[in-house]
């Protein structure tokens, strides 16, 4: 059934997709959507109570910093910010270190790569590396 109210221009169809704010998982629009699509935020119920914190802004800040650091085309795992934030105890970063890099790419700052190819975060199953944007 087509959508009620399209949105000429609109990159994805009627209705663009979206990023979740705590995950930063593709949100693609559905039709329970249809009343609420602008004021969508969040892909579930779990990241709505966890919003991002300072932990996630330091990991974030500590990606960007690593990247920087290594130089254009050279990648990091996101396990070295996990470590930069936190020298014992550091696995458990790990989740919110690939969550902090998916909403990077969401704000078009870095890529997720992996076997040096640049994959979709929000579905790349095992090891990833993490590569600033455009090189």
């Amino acid at each position: 059934m087509p959508d009620p109210k399209p949105s000429p221009g609109a990159p994805n169809g009627p209705h663009a997709d979206k990023h979740c704010a705590t995950c930063g998982r593709t949100i693609t629009w559905r039709k329970k959507f249809a009343s609420n699509w602008d004021e969508v935020k969040f892909c579930s119920d779990g990241c709505r109570r966890h919003k991002p914190d300072s932990t996630d802004t330091a990991l974030e800040t500590a990606i960007l910093d690593l990247l920087k650091a290594r130089g254009r085309g050279k990648t990091i795992c996101p396990s070295e910010a996990a470590r930069a934030i936190k020298e014992t105890g550091w696995e458990d970063l790990m989740e919110p270190a690939r969550r902090a890099a998916r909403r990077l790419v969401a704000a078009g700052r870095i890529d997720i790569l992996q076997k040096n190819k640049v994959v979709d975060g929000s579905t790349a199953k095992g090891p990833i590396r993490l590569r600033l944007r455009g090189t």
